[in-house]
C-alpha cells in the first residue's frame, strides 16, 4: 500500500499541513458509531426515492451539483482524486486486458484513465445515469470504437471481462449482504487471472479513529474553499445515498467472494482495493 496524506487543492496557498482543528459541527450532526444517524439516513433515502419516482441514482441530486460542473466538483470533494483514477487505472494495466467493465461510470474519468493506461483495451461504461452517460460519450470520443456505454444498474447481468473497475460507485451499494453478492457476481464475469479494482471511500470501525478521519476529509473541502459548516453539511447530504464500510470489511468479502485482495493505495478515507481471480479458475 502507498500511503498518502490528504492533498492540497491545486493553486490553494497558506494551508497550514498540520492536522485540523477540532471541526465546530452543524447543530444536529454528531459524530457517533454510524454518523449521521442510521435512521435518519434511511428516512432520508426513502423520501428521497417516493419523492423522484425512482430508485435510480442521480448524480445531480445527490451531489447537489449540474452534471457539467461533476468533474470540477469531485476533485473539491475527494482527497487524491487524480492519484486515485491513475492508481486503480495502472492495476487494470498490469493485465493488458481486452475488455474492461467500469461500473458507475459517470462521466468517464476512469475510463479515459484505464483507456489510456492499457492501449488494447476496449472499456464499457456501465451507469445508471443517462446525464453522465452523455457526458462520458463526449469526453471519450477521441477513443472511438474502445469506449462502449450501457445505461444499466449493477443489478443487471455483468458480461464477461479481463477486469472491472469502479469509482466512487459501490458506496451507492447500501447494505454489505448486497456487496457481497455484487463481489461474487463481478468475480464470476471476469475470466481466470482477471481483476477487479475498485477506488472508493471507507471509514473505519473505531469510532476515534472514524473521527480523525472525517475531520482530516473535511479539511481537504476546506483547503479547497469550502467552509467547514458546509463541508459536514455535504457529508450528511451525501449519506442519504453513500454508504461507507471499513476496508477490513470490504476486504474480507472480496475475499470470501473469491478474490486474492491487496490494498494498493490510500490517502485518508479513500481507498484503491485490487482483487484478483486466480489464473486456475
Amino acid at each position: 500500500m502507498k500511503p498518502g496524506s490528504f492533498a492540497r487543492c491545486a493553486g490553494d496557498a497558506g494551508l497550514k499541513t498540520g492536522a485540523p482543528r477540532r471541526p465546530r459541527r452543524p447543530a444536529g450532526l454528531h459524530f457517533h458509531s454510524n454518523w449521521p444517524p442510521v435512521g435518519t439516513v434511511r428516512r432520508r433515502r426513502t423520501l428521497l426515492r417516493e419523492s423522484a419516482g425512482v430508485s435510480r441514482h442521480s448524480v445531480s441530486r445527490h451531489l447537489r451539483v449540474e452534471v457539467n460542473a461533476y468533474d470540477e466538483a469531485i476533485r473539491r470533494f475527494i482527497p487524491g482524486y487524480e492519484a486515485m483514477l491513475d492508481a486503480a487505472a495502472a492495476e487494470i494495466a498490469r493485465v493488458d486486458p481486452g475488455r474492461v467493465l467500469d461500473l458507475g461510470g459517470g462521466t468517464g474519468a476512469l475510463s479515459e484513465a484505464i483507456l489510456v493506461a492499457a492501449p488494447r483495451a476496449v472499456v464499457e461504461l456501465i451507469d445508471v445515469d443517462p446525464e453522465m452517460l452523455a457526458v462520458a460519450r463526449e469526453r471519450l470520443v477521441r477513443f472511438g470504437s474502445r469506449a462502449r456505454f450501457t445505461e444499466a444498474s449493477f443489478d443487471d447481468p455483468l458480461p464477461e471481462a479481463d477486469a472491472v473497475a469502479a469509482s466512487l460507485a459501490l458506496h451507492h451499494v447500501p447494505t454489505m449482504d448486497e456487496k457481497r453478492r455484487l463481489f461474487v457476481r463481478i468475480h464470476d464475469c471476469l475470466r481466470p487471472g482477471g481483476v477487479f479494482v475498485n477506488a472508493d471511500a471507507t471509514m473505519p470501525a473505531e469510532l476515534h479513529a472514524r473521527e480523525t478521519v472525517w475531520r482530516g476529509w473535511a479539511a481537504h473541502l476546506m483547503s479547497c474553499g469550502i467552509p467547514e459548516e458546509r463541508a459536514y453539511e455535504h457529508f450528511a447530504e451525501w449519506q442519504e445515498e453513500d454508504t461507507y464500510f471499513p476496508k477490513e470489511v470490504e476486504a474480507a468479502a472480496m475475499r470470501a467472494a473469491g478474490f486474492e485482495v491487496s490494498a494498493v493505495w490510500r490517502d485518508g478515507p479513500m481507498v484503491v482495493a485490487m482483487g484478483r481471480r486466480s489464473a486456475s479458475g
